[in-house]
């Protein structure tokens, strides 16, 4: 019988290397077959929770926040996109992208949690951002983004220009920090093992294996 996981996958919208990990944990538990059944839950985190509504060009934010120079951002989009090839996910971002705040998203997948389609939204905002460049603050963008994940679109603009999940999001964003977590992503194993950064798929694979092989089955016995 299969192990069962629960796994925090605790990301940020606008983070590549959390595409990276998401594909990569999800290749991770194809290749594993039916040894484990995973309870993936998104986590909210916000690498940028000061951003304004306008955003900011991605070489200019990265020369600030980490003083890479504008060739050295550019290595670095050129190796996230390598990656993403790699693993089936196509990286367009370029000089002219832009950062954006992403709160209103964590609003919106929280929701989507609620509704079962929480997986669903996420793959569609890395979509609409990394590949689509599409704003992941604008509320009109985040609706359509909702439809694509099956939700409904009227019921999200509800949401955002309701505010509600505010304060869901921030306590949740604050449980994690308090763990630790100050870098994503963070993928959380049974609430218990942590695994950090954009892993290759074998490394989420022997993570999971050994997770598997600590986790009691149903039919256990004694």
């Amino acid at each position: 019988m299969a192990a069962p996981i629960k796994i925090d996958f605790v990301s940020d919208v606008s983070c590549p290397w959390c595409v990276i990990g998401l594909k990569s944990l999800e290749q991770a538990l194809e290749s594993l077959g039916g040894a484990v059944e995973a309870e993936i839950r998104f986590q909210p985190f916000e690498l940028n929770p000061q951003m304004g509504a306008e955003g900011q060009n991605i070489v200019e934010h990265i020369g600030q926040k980490y003083g890479s120079t504008p060739e050295q951002s550019a290595r670095n989009r050129e190796m996230i996109r390598a990656r993403g090839e790699a693993l089936g996910f196509p990286f367009r971002t370029d000089e002219a992208s832009r950062i954006y705040n992403t709160f209103d998203a964590h609003r919106l997948l929280h929701w989507a949690g609620l509704e079962g389609r929480q997986r669903e939204l996420k793959h569609a905002l890395f979509d609409a951002y990394f590949t689509r460049g599409e704003n992941p603050s604008d509320h009109g963008t985040l609706a359509l983004v909702a439809e694509r994940a099956g939700l409904e679109p009227a019921a999200a603009r509800d949401i955002l220009a309701s505010g509600r999940f505010a304060e869901e999001v921030r306590a949740t964003e604050a449980f994690y920090r308090a763990q630790g977590i100050n870098g994503v992503p963070g993928v959380i194993l049974n609430e218990r093992y942590l695994v950090t950064g954009g892993q290759p798929p074998e490394v989420f694979a022997q993570a999971l294996r050994q997770v598997a092989a600590e986790t009691p089955r149903a039919d256990d016995k004694g």
